[in-house]
């Protein structure tokens, strides 16, 4: 099998998990991503110009990747409804994988069919993991050195206060029961691995 027709398969899959999710809520997936909602498509270039910054920017996990997202597309751009976005979050968190990843996708997808689902998600993964592999190979080869050593431990409190802020700034959204509040907070801080590095 191919690369080009496991890309394929693999985004097929994908887009038959979100077209059942799709049917059991009454949403019709043969209309068209925009159309059904009565939204208008987004130019496909001011898009992808978002998702490639999103690729650049998009550190401290799941949960800040999704407060960035949430931050641009709903609050910033009003590009797509806080109730579309969090409707979108509910579905890829039940898909198995990585839910930042997929939201991104799905929204592309969402903003421009198909092709702006693909560019979403290729332009969210590439730029942050050739970030990644550099912040890598610096802490590798020049990690001993004071000063690059500090930088990377005042990082890790920054990415710690974006999850932070994250999950104060979706959860108000989400949680419009105060009894949900509590349970909901102390389980993020558990799950999440920048918590247990404190």
């Amino acid at each position: 099998m191919g690369q080009r027709s496991t890309l394929q398969l693999l985004f097929g899959a994908f887009a038959v998990q979100v077209r059942a999710v799709m049917a059991t809520n009454g949403v019709s997936s043969t209309s068209g991503p925009a159309k059904e909602s009565g939204e208008h498509l987004i130019p496909f270039a001011d898009a992808a110009r978002y998702w490639l910054k999103l690729g650049f920017i998009n550190f401290g996990g799941p949960a800040g990747q999704i407060a960035i997202m949430h931050d641009e597309l709903v609050d910033k751009k009003r590009w797509i409804s806080n109730d579309r976005f969090l409707h979108a979050l509910n579905y890829c968190m039940l898909l198995p994988g990585p839910e930042a990843q997929q939201l991104a996708i799905y929204i592309g997808w969402l903003l421009n069919g198909t092709w702006g689902g693909i560019v979403a998600g290729v332009l969210f993964l590439l730029p942050a993991f050739f970030l990644i592999m550099g912040l890598t190979w610096t802490y590798a080869v020049h990690g001993d050195i004071g000063w690059v050593a500090a930088i990377f431990y005042g990082l890790r409190a920054a990415v710690i206060a974006l999850v932070l802020a994250a999950v104060i700034r979706i959860g108000s959204k989400a949680l419009k029961n105060p009894i949900l509040v509590g349970p909901q907070t102390s389980s993020c801080g558990y799950r999440h691995p920048a918590a247990r590095m404190l």
